[in-house]
C-alpha cells in the first residue's frame, strides 16, 4: 500500500443529517420557538458563550449536547463545556443537574428559562468548530445544545461580540443582521457558519445562485479560476442528474498554510479545507473534493439510507450503506469531472488504476466486505483498525463498486441504462417522495428496476461478500483490461495515516526494517519529515525519495517525548495495476466506452453484449 493515500481517500467524511429527517413541519407548528445567542467572547482564548432562551412549557427540561457530528467518531463535545447555569425569566437561579456526560436537567422551567454555558472551541477544519483571532468556523452541533423535548421546534440564532470588520457567511435564512433562523435543530446544525474577514464572490448557473466564500491569504489562490471551475462542476452535476434541489448554495473554502484536507457536505452548502501549497500547484485537489461534496446534495443529503434516520446525537448510528453513500459519490465525482472537462480519459483511467491498486494491496479485501467496512466506520479513529490487514475503505471499494455496477447495468440492459439511471431512479422514488432506501437492498432494487434484470449476484458477491473481483470480465465490454505491473519502489519501512483533523501517526512498522532498527514505533506521532511539518503533504516528500536516500523523521511518542530518527530508505517489489486498452478494441466497445465516460446510456441496444460476469438475469 502507498505510504499515504490520495488526499481525499485518507479523510473519511461522515453523512450529515437529511433535510427531511422527520416530518417536523406538523410538529413544529405546536412548539414555541427557541432562540440562541452565540457570543464570540474571547477569540484569543477560543471561548464561546452560548445563551438559550426556552419558552414556557414543561416544568422539567433536558438539554443535550451531541456526542458526534461530521465524523463517524464519538468525540464528546461536552468535554469542552466549562460551566452551565440557568435562571427563570425573572432572573432567579434555577438548579442545573448533570444527567450524564452530555445531558443536563433544568427543573422549575415551566415559565420558561434562560440557560447559559461557556465552551472551548479550537478544532480546525471542515469537521470541527473553531474560534481564534483570525476567524470563527462552526459546525453548530458541536457547540449548541438542544432541548430534548423540542428538537423539532423552530429556532433562531444570533451571533454577538463579532470583531470589527468580520462578516458572516452561512446557508441559514437571515432574519436581521447577525440573526438567522431554521425550521428545526437538524436543519440548524446542517448549516455551517464562517465568520471573519473572508473574500467572497458569487455566480449564477443552472438556474441557481451560488456564493463562494474563501478564508485564505489572497496570494494563495485565484478566485476567478475557482469560480470558473465551480461553474463547470455545477453545470455537469445538475445536468447529469437532470435536477437542482436548491435555489441557493454556498461553497466555504479554507486554504491554510499548514496541515489541511477534506470536505464536509451539507444540504445547501459545503465546507472544504485544502493546503495553500497544494492550491498553488493546481486546482486538481479542489475540483476533485468539490465535485464529491457537491454531489452529496443528492447522494446522502436527499438519497439517504433508512439506517441513518433519525439521526441519534447521543450514540453511534450504524449503517451498511456507506459504500454507496460515500463510495459511489466518489464514482459520481469522476463522472462529473469528465463531463466538466476537468479530467480526460487518460487521467481518469490512471486514477481508476490507482483505486484498484489501493484495494488489491490491502489484504483485508479478502476478509472485510464493503458492507462490513461501512458498519465499522466508527472504528476509523483507531490506528490499528486502519492497518491494511485489518480494514478496507468503503470510499475506495465503494467507488470501484460504483464503476462496476455501472458496467453491469449497461451490460444487463444492452447499453440502455447506466449508473445515471440508477441514481435518477433513487432520486425520484426516494428523495423526492421523502422516503429512505433500505441500504444495499434499496440500491439493488433501483439497479434491477432500470436494467430490467436481476443483479442479486453482484450484490451478494462483491457488496455483502468478499469474492475477488474479476476486473477484466467487467471492463471487457468497454474494451479495457487491468494489467498487474511489478516494480522496485522505495520502502520507508513504515505505514502512517492521519485521522481526519488529527496528527499523522505511525500505524505499522515493517519488522526487521531500517525504520524499526532506528527506533520507530507504532503510535509515534510524525512531527516532521525531511525537515517539514508532518502532514498530508508528507506523501509528496516520500514519493521523491530513492532507495538508499537518508530519511529524517522527528517523532513524538505517546508518552510525550520527541526524538529525531534517521535511516536509509530500503526497497521492495510492489505490484500496481493499470487500466489499459485490449489488444483489439472493436467499434462497438469504443461506442460503449464513450457512453460510459460521459456517464450516459447509449439509448439503444447494441449487438456486442457479452455474457455478463455478474450473474445478471433478465427479468
Amino acid at each position: 500500500m502507498n505510504f499515504f493515500l490520495r488526499l481525499k481517500r485518507t479523510l473519511h467524511l461522515a453523512l450529515g443529517v437529511a433535510i427531511f429527517s422527520v416530518p417536523f413541519s406538523l410538529i413544529a407548528q405546536s412548539q414555541p420557538p427557541i432562540s440562541y445567542t452565540v457570543a464570540l467572547s474571547s477569540p484569543d482564548q477560543h471561548l464561546v458563550e452560548v445563551q438559550i432562551i426556552l419558552a414556557a412549557g414543561a416544568a422539567q427540561r433536558e438539554l443535550q449536547l451531541p456526542v458526534w457530528n461530521a465524523l463517524y467518531q464519538v468525540r464528546d463535545f461536552a468535554q469542552y463545556v466549562n460551566w452551565v447555569r440557568a435562571k427563570d425569566r425573572s432572573g432567579h437561579l434555577l438548579p442545573v443537574r448533570e444527567l450524564d456526560k452530555s445531558r443536563w436537567e433544568i427543573p422549575g422551567a415551566q415559565g420558561g428559562a434562560i440557560v447559559e454555558y461557556q465552551i472551548y472551541v479550537d478544532s480546525p477544519g471542515p469537521f470541527g468548530a473553531q474560534l481564534n483571532t483570525h476567524h470563527a468556523f462552526f459546525n453548530l452541533a458541536q457547540i449548541l445544545m438542544y432541548a430534548v423535548d423540542a428538537r423539532s421546534a423552530p429556532l433562531s440564532v444570533r451571533f454577538s461580540h463579532i470583531p470589527e470588520g468580520w462578516h458572516i457567511a452561512t446557508p441559514l435564512a437571515s432574519a436581521t443582521a447577525g440573526e438567522f433562523s431554521a425550521a428545526n435543530y437538524d436543519r440548524l446544525v446542517d448549516s455551517p457558519v464562517e465568520i471573519g474577514n473572508f473574500q467572497e464572490s458569487d455566480f449564477d448557473e443552472a438556474g441557481g445562485h451560488f456564493r463562494v466564500v474563501v478564508d485564505a491569504d489572497a496570494t494563495d489562490y485565484d478566485m476567478a479560476k475557482i469560480v470558473s471551475a465551480l461553474r463547470k462542476i455545477v453545470a455537469a452535476a445538475t445536468g447529469w442528474m437532470s435536477d437542482r434541489p436548491f435555489d441557493t448554495y454556498t461553497f466555504i473554502y479554507h486554504f491554510p498554510r499548514g496541515p489541511a484536507g477534506g470536505g464536509m457536505e451539507h444540504a445547501f452548502s459545503t465546507a472544504i479545507d485544502l493546503n495553500a501549497d497544494v492550491m498553488k500547484q493546481s486546482l486538481d485537489a479542489l475540483t476533485s473534493v468539490t465535485s464529491h461534496e457537491f454531489f452529496h446534495l443528492w447522494n446522502v443529503k436527499r438519497i439517504r439510507p433508512q439506517t441513518l434516520e433519525p439521526v441519534d446525537y447521543t450514540k453511534e448510528n450504524y449503517t451498511r450503506a456507506l459504500w454507496f453513500s460515500e463510495g459511489v459519490t466518489s464514482t459520481a465525482e469522476g463522472t462529473i469531472q469528465l463531463r466538466a472537462g476537468l479530467l480526460d480519459e487518460k487521467q481518469y483511467l490512471y486514477r481508476l488504476g490507482e483505486q484498484i491498486t489501493e484495494l488489491e494491496r490491502r489484504p483485508a479485501h479478502l476478509t472485510q466486505s464493503a458492507e462490513a467496512s461501512s458498519l465499522e466506520a466508527w472504528l476509523e479513529g483507531n490506528g490499528y483498525y486502519r492497518r491494511p490487514e485489518r480494514s478496507i475503505s468503503y470510499y475506495n471499494k465503494g467507488e470501484l463498486l460504483g464503476v462496476l455496477l455501472d458496467l453491469a447495468v449497461r451490460e444487463a440492459s444492452h447499453g440502455q441504462a447506466s449508473l445515471r439511471e440508477v441514481l435518477q431512479w433513487m432520486n425520484a422514488n426516494y428523495a423526492k417522495k421523502g422516503r429512505f432506501f433500505n441500504d444495499s437492498e434499496g440500491v439493488r432494487e433501483a439497479a434491477d428496476a432500470v436494467s430490467h434484470a436481476d443483479l442479486t449476484s453482484f450484490f451478494t458477491k462483491y457488496v455483502a461478500g468478499t469474492e475477488e473481483i474479476p476486473w477484466d470480465d467487467f471492463f471487457r465490454s468497454v474494451g479495457l483490461r487491468v494489467e498487474a505491473i511489478t516494480s522496485t519502489v522505495p520502502d520507508a519501512g513504515f505505514v502512517a495515516s492521519r485521522n481526519f483533523d488529527g496528527p499523522m501517526s505511525v500505524a505499522a512498522v515493517t519488522p526487521g526494517s531500517a525504520a524499526e532498527h532506528a527506533g520507530l514505533q507504532v503510535g509515534d506521532i510524525i512531527v516532521e519529515l525531511q525537515g517539514k511539518p508532518g502532514a498530508q503533504e508528507s506523501r509528496q516528500e516520500l514519493a521523491r525519495l530513492n532507495p538508499g536516500d537518508t530519511l529524517t523523521v522527528k517523532v513524538r511518542s505517546r508518552r510525550g517525548g520527541e526524538r529525531e530518527l534517521k535511516w536509509k530508505v530500503g526497497s521492495r517489489q510492489e505490484i500496481s495495476y493499470e487500466v489499459k486498452d485490449l489488444d483489439q478494441v472493436t467499434a462497438q466497445q469504443r461506442a460503449r466506452r464513450m457512453a460510459w465516460l460521459k456517464g450516459e446510456a447509449q439509448g439503444a441496444p447494441d449487438a456486442t453484449s457479452e455474457a455478463a460476469p455478474t450473474g445478471a438475469t433478465p427479468k
